[in-house]
């Protein structure tokens, strides 16, 4: 049992491209993916962006730690906080860290030494003591990751390539689905798929519709494209996600109403350090 219930989660950096800190970001927070999902005994991290740095910093009180990572994609933003994770420096640790998107034509432990390389980085990821173990797939496939953790995967539409996930144990589901462009018009069949009647799914909301013009084939979606895919897929709670850095908390607040409105009841706007309980 773990201090919050059996299966809950958390989010640590709900920002998409660029760390934003500061005072007018300060209510939905300003770091970069990460979110942190327990399933009992067992540790879920999704992403490792500038949020998982102070994830860090909370889990050191619990050594030792036996947690799996998967990353959605590997652009900067979603890693760059890889070396600033300190239970990476103790040996008593054990991390299994997961990639869909990269297959052939990379693997997850060598895009992530390139970024720990000079000169754009000072030290190799040699310096890690925690024992690292590096798990490539094709995106599409399923894990029963920890007994009784079923994760199962799918392929989004982004550059480079992105992997979106569920997470279902003892008959509850939360999906994680960022980095994602979606078809105007066209709902995503492999995403609503995978999400059909999840508790949650957290999703790529960078935009607005009336923004996303502007924005055609960076790789993101809009809140308003996560709550027809939510209604599509009986989705319970659309969650709000990977906001755009541009967007101050008075802009959030404006999409947090407007969306209620829309979805009653059955939508929220991912806020740093706020818990979300699927398992009490």
């Amino acid at each position: 049992m773990s201090e919050h219930g059996e299966f809950w989660f958390r989010f640590w950096g709900v920002r998409g491209s660029i760390p934003c800190p500061g005072p007018e970001t300060a209510i939905y927070g300003g770091n970069t993916s990460c979110v942190e999902v327990r399933c009992g005994p067992y540790i879920i991290i999704l992403d490792g962006g500038s949020g998982l740095r102070p994830l860090g910093v909370h889990l050191m009180s619990q050594s030792p730690i036996d947690a799996d990572i998967f990353y959605s994609h590997t652009h900067l933003d979603h890693v760059i906080g890889f070396p600033f994770f300190v239970p990476f420096f103790n040996p008593r640790n054990k991390f299994k860290l997961w990639a869909g998107h990269l297959v052939p034509e990379y693997t997850l432990r060598g895009v992530l030494e390139m970024m720990l390389t000079p000169p754009l980085f000072p030290v190799p990821l040699d310096i890690v003591q925690a024992e690292l173990t590096f798990k490539d797939f094709p995106a599409g496939e399923s894990f029963e990751v920890r007994p009784g953790v079923l994760v199962r995967t799918v392929a989004l539409n982004h550059p480079n390539n992105a992997t979106g996930y569920r997470i279902e144990y003892k008959g509850r589901s939360v999906c994680y689905i960022t980095d994602t462009e979606h078809v105007e018009g066209h709902l995503d069949e492999q995403i609503i798929g995978l999400v059909e009647g999840a508790d949650y799914m957290i999703y790529d909301a960078t935009y607005t519709d009336e923004e996303y013009p502007n924005f055609r084939t960076w790789g993101h979606s809009t809140w308003q494209e996560g709550v027809r895919l939510a209604d599509a897929a009986n989705v319970k709670t659309l969650v709000i996600f990977h906001h755009d850095p541009a967007h101050k908390d008075e802009v959030m607040d404006r999409i947090s109403a407007e969306a209620e409105r829309m979805r009653p009841g059955g939508v929220m706007v991912a806020k740093e350090k706020i818990i979300q309980t699927l398992i009490p």
